[in-house]
């Protein structure tokens, strides 16, 4: 069917997408800790690139809304309390599939599967099993920095993936919606990138991706 021994999705944003009003989320957790409002979901996306990397869920939002805080100019971010307000609000299993994913899944079927995702384990098994995908990968690559296993675009998980499938990087294809971590990480181990922005328009992306689609229901016609 194809010339790939093996494919490798990311997860948010690529194969799925929250069914809750993010924006909304975010007003809901200042709301929760009584602080006026100093960041909205965009400054919190134009933040992210900047902060350390998290060892759990917690830390990341902690850190995002640390770093939006100083962006801002306020000196008492309750980054923490903020962060246990949103993680209150969210509902992992509140998702469903991207346009086109399904199709994309469908298509990689035949080959080695993979799953390498930014989130922990147990924030994206939620997501897979409401999705009903969880058997769909032959293995599945999360975040673990304790456990050695660093974010995209660190090499260290499509590592994994590749020795758990047992395949070379040449031979392989990621599909991913973030350029930093997901065409970066890529293109860097030597893996074939496949962009599908979300809600990023780039005229001339940086990395450069292998591949870039304006839909996941045009996967087929590169394989």
């Amino acid at each position: 069917m194809t010339d790939f021994d093996a494919i490798l999705f990311d997860l948010d944003s690529t194969l799925c997408v929250s069914d809750q009003d993010e924006e909304a989320l975010v007003a809901e957790a200042f709301d929760r800790v009584s602080v006026e409002q100093y960041c909205t979901l965009d400054d919190i996306a134009a933040a992210v690139d900047g902060i350390p990397t998290a060892e759990t869920p917690h830390e990341f939002y902690e850190f995002c809304f640390d770093a939006t805080a100083r962006n801002a100019g306020v000196e008492d971010a309750h980054a923490s309390e903020l962060a246990t307000a949103y993680e209150a609000c969210l509902d992992h299993s509140a998702v469903s599939f991207r346009p086109g994913a399904k199709a994309a899944l469908e298509a990689a079927s035949g080959t080695n599967v993979g799953l390498v995702t930014n989130g922990d384990e147990a924030t994206q098994t939620v997501k897979l099993e409401a999705l009903g995908i969880t058997d769909v990968f032959d293995t599945h690559v999360f975040v673990d920095p304790r456990g050695g296993v660093p974010p995209k675009p660190d090499p260290t998980p499509f590592e994994h993936a590749l020795s758990e499938l047992d395949v070379k990087a040449e031979n392989t294809i990621h599909v991913g919606d973030s350029l930093r971590a997901d065409v970066a990480g890529a293109n860097a181990f030597g893996i074939d990138s496949v962009w599908v922005p979300y809600e990023e328009r780039v005229t001339n992306p940086t990395p450069e991706p292998t591949y870039t689609l304006p839909s996941l229901a045009e996967f087929p016609t590169i394989l």
